[in-house]
């Protein structure tokens, strides 16, 4: 793929993405519920994985960006689950709001985003919504294809 249709794939990408935010700590949540939503996101919150869950069940995110310490560990590694379960596979990353974790608290597949360095949370998320939009539209061709 050229590095035209790689932007322009990241731009489109961009412009439908849609992110799910799941973190119990108010403050965390809010930054960067607003932080995503100045870069172009379209961002639904959730303060828990329960309501995270129903969210999913209902609504296609193109990301579930969710808090370490949200409930509990194992509510978050199993929203993060339940998150890649479902059909239409969104991208999913785990935020460490400077948070101590063990690393047992956290999947192997799980992406582990620090919010410190705003350029480089941004660059990853817009990293993760393109890789996830390029599977799709990969899907897509093969669907078309057969």
């Amino acid at each position: 793929m050229g590095a035209k249709a790689a932007l322009a794939l990241d731009e489109r990408a961009n412009d439908m993405a849609k992110v799910l935010l799941v973190d119990d700590d108010p403050a965390s949540r809010l930054t960067l519920h607003k932080l995503l939503t100045l870069s172009g996101y379209s961002v639904d919150s959730a303060t828990s994985s329960s309501e995270a869950i129903s969210m999913l069940e209902n609504t296609e995110y193109s990301l579930v960006l969710g808090g370490l310490h949200t409930q509990s560990r194992d509510a978050g590694s199993q929203l993060m689950a339940f998150a890649r379960s479902m059909s239409y596979r969104p991208a999913t990353a785990v935020v460490n709001s400077s948070f101590e974790f063990s690393p047992t608290a956290i999947d192997s597949t799980d992406v582990i985003i620090e919010p410190e360095d705003v350029p480089e949370l941004l660059e990853k998320v817009a990293q993760l919504i393109g890789e996830r939009a390029n599977r799709m539209l990969t899907r897509e061709l093969r669907q078309s294809r057969n």
